[in-house]
């Protein structure tokens, strides 16, 4: 009878400890998180007490709505007290918080002990995850709208820690069970959502293969001051997932103490945390990362934050920051003001092997289209096009403009060339940026079809919106 009662009290503790679960909910149109990362916390230590000292003072400073410790968090023996040491410091800051494993956590204490003490926490709101998948803490967490609808998913994955086959590394990587739990749980939620994929981030600790292909084109924004990558030497099939399943917007990690970079791998954001803690080997400044993520919207901006302040924003999916803002020289505005939507264009035919040999003895036509479009051509090859709009800018800013051409095509902004993709060749796209002020600006796009196939795209993205082909409400010629 006395072991029954006992029973029934901790089922009644843990429900309660449930229900005082803070939600996650979007406030004033925004959900601001922070990441730490890699605190190798040794308990009792002098850099334990500076390690602790950071983080109150960075969420004092930036008051996030949740906390996402991704991995390496305590390394070392007291292990028990180190893990009662974090979880006490987010109780006293009444800080809701998340955990995934890194590759040293179970050496010092089993998961399983470790997320009895996490789930035991009123504050701690994740989940152990399902029984039969490989590792723990693998969970969703969707953030809710003021209307109490789902705004926006957080995936958390145990990326596991060392495999026992020399030549495929000496790291794990996110097993296929993970893998199928996150495409149900993606598709699930989707589904819910009238089919639309929700807005997501992914957070574990060993990074992807993927994050290779971003420092070997060094298209990333941030610091990588060590001597490489430190992932398994097999490619998981986790990135592929996420970009079939259209929801995850970025995936963010730590593990590799000196890299805390952010860049673009086939359109999602895969980046790293700040190194946290003292105990961790690394030269670099120990600080946080920060995001911001906007109800039912693709985008989100992120940041480091340090004792010595705030760093420049990234901002996905444009890849703009916010060291471009306040360096680059602003166009002013047109003095102008057309009235009639529209691209005027004019048309011509003959063989072309780059814009320059385009003619005006060659002209066929001229007129004014809703948009940039060369479905107008009368012939499949050796034709070519000029565009000219003024477009209007909303709002003050820097912007991406694209063009994706078979054959070549060029993008001006008020008589300066923003992107070169001319020449003969196949389909391909060519970018720049450009600063302007809020207001009309004229825009030119000239084009030519050399010889087979034959596409144009022109385009753009902002901070304030994602990337999109350039609407044809924004584009205006003067009337007649």
């Amino acid at each position: 009878m006395k072991q029954r009662f006992i029973w029934v009290l901790a089922l009644l503790c843990t429900y309660l400890s449930m229900m005082a679960q803070p939600k996650l909910t979007f406030q004033e149109g925004k959900f601001k998180m922070m990441q730490l990362t890699d605190l190798h916390w040794e308990e009792g230590s002098e850099k334990a007490k500076q390690t602790a000292t950071l983080i109150q003072n960075m969420i004092a400073e930036e008051k996030p709505a949740l906390v996402v410790l991704t991995g390496d968090i305590v390394t070392a023996h007291p292990a028990k007290e180190g893990w009662i040491s974090i979880i006490g410091l987010m109780e006293k800051l009444a800080m809701p918080f998340v955990v995934t494993m890194g590759n040293h956590d179970a050496e010092f204490m089993s998961k399983e002990d470790i997320y009895n003490l996490l789930i035991a926490s009123p504050y701690y709101v994740g989940e152990k995850g399902e029984a039969d998948l490989t590792g723990m803490g693998n969970c969703v967490l969707p953030i809710a709208t003021a209307e109490g609808k789902n705004g926006a998913l957080l995936y958390f994955l145990d990326s596991n820690d060392y495999q026992p086959i020399q030549r495929l590394g000496q790291y794990n990587w996110i097993q296929f069970d993970q893998i199928s739990w996150y495409r149900r749980t993606s598709e699930d939620f989707t589904k819910r959502n009238a089919g639309k994929p929700l807005p997501a981030l992914a957070f574990f600790h060993i990074p992807l293969r993927e994050y290779f292909n971003v420092l070997q084109r060094k298209d990333f924004f941030g610091t990588h001051e060590d001597d490489g990558i430190w992932a398994a030497n097999i490619n998981s099939g986790m990135f592929a997932a996420f970009i079939e399943k259209g929801d995850v917007m970025g995936m963010f990690v730590g593990h590799d103490h000196a890299n805390d970079w952010v860049g673009l791998e086939a359109g999602l954001a895969v980046g790293y945390g700040r190194c946290s803690g003292w105990n961790a080997g690394s030269s670099i400044e120990r600080g946080v990362r920060l995001f911001e993520l906007y109800p039912g919207e693709t985008r989100f901006n992120t940041w480091i934050r340090t004792a010595k302040g705030k760093e420049p924003t990234y901002y996905y999916p444009s890849a703009l920051t916010s060291q471009m803002e306040d360096s680059m020289t602003y166009l002013p505005a047109l003095k102008v003001s057309p009235m009639q939507q529209g691209v005027a264009f004019r048309y011509y035919e003959g063989k072309c092997k780059q814009l320059s040999d385009v003619q005006p003895s060659m002209q066929k036509k001229e007129g004014v289209m809703p948009y940039f479009s060369i479905d107008k051509a009368e012939v499949e090859d050796h034709f070519a096009f000029t565009f000219k709009s003024y477009i209007r800018i909303d709002k003050k800013g820097v912007y991406r403009f694209y063009t994706y051409s078979d054959d070549g095509s060029k993008l001006l902004i008020d008589g300066k060339l923003i992107v070169d993709n001319d020449g003969g060749h196949g389909a391909r796209r060519r970018e720049g940026i450009v600063a302007l002020e809020a207001g009309w600006h004229e825009i030119e796009v000239p084009y030519f079809e050399n010889y087979m196939g034959q596409v144009l795209e022109v385009g753009y993205v902002s901070k304030f919106f994602p990337e999109c082909l350039i609407p044809q409400d924004v584009l205006f010629v003067h009337s007649k």
